[in-house]
């Protein structure tokens, strides 16, 4: 029995040849493009190799070329099968036999076995050289077309992207303009500067400012995410406490923690974590991260958090470690939910809100300050006295980043 891999993008005709060769007790391979048939030639180790000259992506004649350069198909034979293809062109650019189209039936099964014991058609070596010539021509005329095609694509996409910075700065500042005045007066309500509340009243609007805040919040990240992504956020550096700046991003995120049922465990930090750098934007990018465990934490569910640090003062750096016992971040998924706005579960439906700039946020702000946001799933780490089981997500930046004012 021999395993044969059929390179052809018709069913039809890779059900017939199945049926005729399963029939001579041989094993078929099925392959319905050039690049798939290369791929499977390199790993399945067939005996022999039909192709077919019209499929998608490489033709059949490029296909030839690149099998006949793989060391490890050295001596197996390939046969060209197909109904408008040239027989001299398929000798010369490394094939082994040719089988017209349409197949016949009785006689298929016997032309592969003669392929197998060793029969090899022979070319016209000087037609055949003419024949390679021209057919390298059209292959490097093909190159140079997919490379326009390729050169354009890349300049559409580049315009997407900058008009998708541009939509979301218009979004944003249209966004920010009317939130100026809807904070203003509910902090003149709540204060009771127009007049005094009932309980009710009360309850209303602070339940009004809590939604407020969480769109504050992410007009703000929106606007960062753009500043980010055209290069033009400024960092203010001056020198902070690492601890103080992770205690209060911990008590600002503490509200959503209440509102998931879900319990912090804090390590004891140590004192005295001096650095330089954007104190601001690390908190907030701390707070994203905090908020992140919460939302894919189950209720009741803890978080452990510590600050860490490692290296000299001069050369060293501090790291805020956060686990949630979630359902963890699958290995596929782990660089992906860095980029902006990719989420697990992007349909309108999931379980989780957000819209997935809060880690890519995170990841610009450690990266400007020479850092890094690292993520582990399950954690390794022992935090507080837990190993949870769902992600730790390690937000890390040197004390002394090369960044400017």
């Amino acid at each position: 029995m021999a395993r044969v891999l059929h390179i052809e993008d018709d069913p039809k005709n890779r059900l017939l040849v199945r049926k005729l060769l399963a029939a001579a007790h041989h094993e078929v391979i099925d392959a319905a493009t050039g690049l798939e048939g290369v791929r499977l030639a390199s790993t399945e180790e067939p005996d022999l190799v039909l192709v077919d000259i019209d499929v998608p992506d490489l033709d059949g004649y490029e296909v030839i070329l690149r099998l006949r350069g793989m060391p490890g198909l050295a001596g197996v034979p390939l046969v060209v099968i197909t109904a408008e293809g040239d027989r001299q062109t398929s000798l010369a650019v490394g094939a082994d036999g040719f089988i017209g189209k349409p197949i016949d039936a009785s006689r298929f099964p016997r032309t592969v076995e003669r392929f197998l014991r060793g029969h090899r058609e022979k070319e016209d070596r000087g037609t055949g050289e003419v024949l390679l010539r021209q057919r390298s021509h059209k292959i490097v005329e093909r190159l140079e077309r997919k490379v326009v095609e390729l050169s354009e694509a890349d300049a559409r996409l580049e315009e997407m992207a900058r008009l998708r910075r541009e939509f979301l700065q218009n979004v944003s500042h249209e966004l920010a303009t009317p939130m100026t005045p809807v904070v203003g007066y509910l902090r003149l309500l709540l204060a009771e500067e127009l007049g005094p509340l009932t309980p009710l009243q009360r309850k209303c609007l602070d339940s009004v400012q809590a939604s407020t805040q969480r769109l504050r919040v992410l007009v703000d990240t929106l606007l960062d995410v753009s500043s980010l992504e055209s290069r033009r956020m400024h960092f203010y550096v001056r020198e902070y406490d690492f601890v103080d700046i992770a205690a209060k991003a911990v008590e600002e995120a503490r509200a959503v923690f209440e509102e998931r049922d879900v319990r912090i465990v804090q390590e004891p930090a140590p004192a005295g974590l001096m650095a330089r750098g954007d104190p601001d934007k690390l908190k907030r990018a701390m707070v994203h991260v905090l908020d992140n465990a919460a939302k894919f934490s189950p209720r009741g569910a803890e978080i452990a958090v510590a600050v860490r640090r490692g290296g000299s003062e001069a050369h060293g750096w501090l790291a805020l470690a956060v686990a949630d016992d979630g359902p963890g971040v699958d290995r596929s998924h782990k660089e992906r939910i860095l980029e902006p706005f990719y989420q697990v579960d992007g349909s309108p439906t999931r379980s989780h809100g957000g819209v997935g700039l809060g880690l890519a946020f995170a990841r610009h702000v450690c990266e400007a300050m020479d850092g890094a946001v690292e993520i582990e799933s399950p954690p390794q780490e022992e935090i507080g006295g837990r190993v949870l089981r769902g992600t730790l997500v390690r937000l890390r930046v040197a004390r002394q980043p090369s960044m400017h004012s």
